[in-house]
């Protein structure tokens, strides 16, 4: 498992977060490469197989996408904030930052990543 930090730095549970979000990527990669392979395959019945293992790997993802939820900050909010939401999903993020109107950055506006004295 790669760390970016020093171990014996890290606390259990940021170790177990690290944990989570490299079997969530592990998950989305294999959806992708199953998805594919259904698209790909002239067989109906291995497209079958392959769209179940799909299928599954998606449910992985979802169910660590829950853990996070649940142990890591800010997942919450934001899930809050995107998921189950009908519309636009940048006036949705919009919204949630309290701006309305375009997308794009207006003349003489900074770019940023948010108020992070949160």
């Amino acid at each position: 498992m790669p760390y970016t930090e020093p171990y014996d730095a890290l606390d259990e549970k940021t170790r177990d977060i690290s944990r989570a979000i490299t079997s969530l990527k592990e998950e989305i990669e294999a959806v992708n490469w199953y998805n594919q392979r259904v698209y790909t395959t002239k067989d109906p019945e291995l497209a079958a197989i392959m769209a179940h293992n799909r299928d599954e790997e998606i449910e992985h993802a979802c169910m660590t996408i829950e853990w996070l939820r649940r142990n890591m900050d800010k997942w919450d909010e934001e899930l809050r904030t995107y998921l189950f939401t009908d519309g636009s999903i940048i006036e949705a993020e919009e919204s949630a930052m309290g701006r309305t109107g375009s997308s794009s950055p207006k003349s003489g506006s900074s770019l940023s990543i948010g108020n992070l004295k949160k």
